[in-house]
């Protein structure tokens, strides 16, 4: 990490890099923006937002769970449960009834409640209040490889299945006829959603990650004529709104997190009227 350090010493002289703390949460925004923007080209397509942010409130009763179960890496249990619970938002979803919506939001609420019934327990829950809105700033060298780890393992499946989801997401019947499992699909890109959303939540936070995961992908759409193009852009102001928001958190001195949210919905707007007096 120490060489890393010193390139970007090297390629950014400016006073803001001088701090390990702002090199680890830069190495982090270059590596969670890519993922966001990727996965959320195809949770706006499958129209998946509020599956989303359900998954995201759920972190709290992930962690809630490990801790009644004493499990000495909470971060685990998280995930697990994060898993856990979107095979089971998925299959829901699947069903496609009218009251679908109504039911994950029940889910989604009575998770957040739980969550916070068990962390709030003996006025305790301070110490994870955090959550809510996140610090990357606070990232180790230790998770960034963690990260790194799950930005490769999505790339790989992004490249050996991306074809497939599209599929599913244009035409779910046809997809099923040209032979693709349209549930394994699904259960796959639920579970890796899961795994990338209850990852960042302790550094993002889990009332804004679903906002990081929409706007630049929304953005995206408003300029883009093609699926090369939509991920591109995706991607771009995912990580452009990444980088600006955690420069102009440091020197504001504001939470990183919702400066990047206010940055994305910026350019959701611009490019919003873009598209309205260009076209």
């Amino acid at each position: 990490m120490q060489v890393i350090y010193g390139w970007m010493e090297a390629l950014l002289p400016f006073s803001w890099i001088q701090f390990d703390f702002m090199k680890n949460a830069l190495l982090a925004v270059l590596i969670i923006t890519p993922l966001f923007g990727i996965l959320g080209t195809m949770i706006v397509n499958n129209r998946m937002a509020f599956f989303s942010d359900a998954l995201g409130h759920s972190a709290l009763t992930g962690i809630a769970v490990g801790i009644l179960f004493g499990a000495g890496d909470t971060n685990l249990a998280m995930i697990a449960f994060g898993i856990v619970f979107a095979l089971v938002l998925n299959r829901l979803k699947a069903r496609q009834t009218q009251n679908t919506d109504t039911i994950i939001s029940v889910c989604s609420s009575l998770s957040v409640a739980l969550g916070l019934a068990i962390l709030s327990r003996g006025g305790n829950f301070s110490k994870y209040s955090g959550l809510l809105v996140g610090d990357i700033l606070s990232i180790t060298a230790r998770e960034i490889l963690y990260l790194l780890a799950v930005l490769l393992v999505t790339a790989v499946f992004w490249l050996c299945c991306f074809n497939k989801l599209n599929a599913v997401s244009i035409n779910r019947s046809l997809a099923n006829s040209r032979g693709i499992s349209v549930t394994r699909m699904d259960n796959l890109f639920a579970v890796l959603t899961a795994c990338i959303v209850m990852l960042s939540i302790k550094w993002v936070g889990l009332m804004i990650i679903n906002a990081l995961l929409i706007l630049p992908v929304a953005s995206a759409r408003n300029l883009s004529v093609n699926m090369r193009e939509y991920h591109f852009f995706s991607v771009l102001f995912s990580m452009f709104s990444g980088i600006l928001g955690l420069i102009v958190s440091f020197y504001v001195n504001v939470a990183t997190g919702p400066t990047i949210v206010i940055i994305s919905a910026v350019i959701y707007f611009a490019t919003y009227l873009y598209k309205k007096i260009c076209h």
